[in-house]
């Protein structure tokens, strides 16, 4: 059996046989398999699909936490590996990166894969329309989906609602498989009578993965939802006590009188205007906060003002909004006790709706941005850039974005249009079967290795952390002197908190 290693911290160096010449630049984490025995502090191995020589000094033995933050274009999805080679899949974008960028991973999916869940944080197209290759891909199994129990209806944008107390509820809420199942046989309330083009997106989608047979579970993920199945708030598996725990901190679900799950309308504004479908289905985006021993991580979907609002108010304790500058500022340190975070996950790609006392509570020292290019919404805004950089910690917080660190377009050049245009044209043309499986093959071929460059193996982000110290890391597009990752670390000093070390 062969044995593995990984690469050393922060980043390690592949040789030659001659071991003077350099052939790759490795990040810290990175699997090694070792091809025999150490030979003067040398070691022969094999990386990333190439044979050379390592120094025994830039292996080790223990395994990282790994999230890849990839390039999904306009969305969000990134892929968590933990320590114990546990697979999940936060998000997955709207077009095929994520598809693309997992297929390139796991060997084109041509062995049956195994992802432990898939996490959808709320029912927007850019967070969960990338499923769906996924969901039709044979050989890809995941054992739940966790969702955050809205559903998307023809007749009601996110299905029924009752008033209570002066407060406006969603009650049509999918807590678990039966309850979702339930909905999807009452098909008028998601397909068209006629057109199924018009049917409705979402509820489309998790129909296929019901269906599928390669789905274990479906469930909502929320507060009071963990608590009720015994996870105490946490995403089961990974509970208070362990090593890697992932808490649940949204949505905030608040039972009736009944126990039955509602969750709350939120308006276009903290503090009133109208009742906002857009600002509800996003504002109530499941949270998670990744803990691995001493690091953190805060991922918050698509949250605006007004649900960063409620949510400050609930962690803190605190049931008035604030009216003050002061008010403000205790409402940030009430809630910094749960929503403090080493690294963070921007909200809702960089968007300009948020609250200066989230970003104060969550004072994280790395933030990490998932946008895209030639979009309307012009994310990342330049006061969000500002102020995520005023609350953060230290002495000079870090901000990511998989737009910025990709300088390639996501799609092709125009040149490469033009070739990928005249392929098609001679593919259309041909009618001998054989030629024509031909002209397919080289279309593939030529579309596969032009989006595994710009989009697969630049933009992505990658987070590695053995739980004591961290490192942010992307690929640069031109090596510089054999550097082939721009990789900023985070350690601590003393006994202060995680922090960037330049050099």
């Amino acid at each position: 059996m062969p044995t593995y290693r990984y690469a050393g911290y922060p980043s390690a160096k592949l040789y030659d046989d001659d071991r003077k010449t350099q052939t790759h630049h490795l990040l810290w984490g990175d699997w090694i398999r070792l091809e025999g025995a150490e030979d003067d502090g040398w070691v022969p191995v094999r990386a990333r699909g190439t044979n050379g020589w390592m120094r025994a000094e830039d292996l080790q033995e223990e395994r990282l936490l790994e999230i890849v933050f990839v390039d999904v274009g306009q969305g969000d999805g990134a892929l968590v590996v933990t320590p114990k080679d546990k697979h999940l899949v936060i998000d997955a974008g709207e077009g095929d990166n994520m598809y693309r960028y997992l297929r390139w991973r796991y060997n084109e999916f041509k062995n049956t894969w195994h992802f432990e869940a898939a996490v959808i944080t709320h029912p927007d197209q850019d967070h969960y329309y990338g499923f769906k290759k996924l969901f039709e891909e044979p050989n890809v199994h995941f054992g739940t989906i966790y969702h955050n129990g809205i559903m998307e209806e023809r007749d009601e944008p996110l299905g029924p609602s009752a008033m209570s107390g002066g407060v406006k509820y969603l009650t049509g809420i999918a807590e678990n498989k039966q309850h979702l199942e339930d909905f999807l046989a009452d098909e008028p309330r998601w397909r068209h009578p006629t057109k199924p083009q018009y049917d409705k997106r979402y509820p489309t989608l998790l129909n296929a993965a019901l269906t599928n047979g390669r789905v274990g579970d479906v469930r909502m993920l929320s507060v009071n939802q963990s608590q009720r199945h015994g996870d105490r708030g946490y995403l089961p598996g990974y509970g208070p006590g362990r090593e890697l725990s992932i808490e649940v901190l949204g949505p905030v679900d608040e039972p009736d009188a009944n126990g039955k799950t509602r969750l709350r309308w939120f308006r276009d504004r903290p503090d009133g205007g109208s009742y906002d479908v857009g600002k509800t289905k996003n504002g109530h985006s499941v949270i998670l906060r990744l803990q691995y021993r001493d690091v953190s991580l805060l991922l918050g979907g698509d949250l605006n003002t007004s649900a960063e609002m409620f949510i400050l108010q609930h962690y803190a304790g605190i049931d008035e909004p604030p009216s003050s500058a002061v008010d403000e500022q205790q409402l940030a340190e009430g809630a910094r006790v749960m929503l403090e975070s080493d690294i963070a996950k921007c909200c809702h790609h960089g968007s300009d709706d948020f609250s200066d006392a989230f970003l104060r509570a969550v004072n994280s020292v790395g933030t990490i941005i998932s946008s895209g290019d030639q979009e309307s919404h012009a994310h990342p805004r330049c006061d969000t850039l500002g102020a995520i950089g005023l609350y953060g910690r230290g002495w000079r917080p870090l901000i990511l974005s998989t737009e910025l660190m990709r300088s390639t377009r996501e799609r092709e050049p125009e040149a490469l249009a033009v070739r990928i245009g005249r392929l098609r044209e001679m593919r259309d043309r041909e009618t001998d079967p054989e030629k024509l499986k031909q002209a397919n093959d080289l279309l593939d071929q030529v579309s596969n290795e032009l989006l595994k460059r710009n989009v697969t193996v630049y933009g992505a982000i990658n987070l590695r952390t053995d739980g004591r110290r961290a490192v942010l890391a992307y690929m640069l597009e031109q090596p510089k002197r054999k550097k082939r990752w721009d990789i900023y670390r985070l350690e601590t000093r003393g006994n202060g908190p995680l922090g960037y070390v330049k050099g």
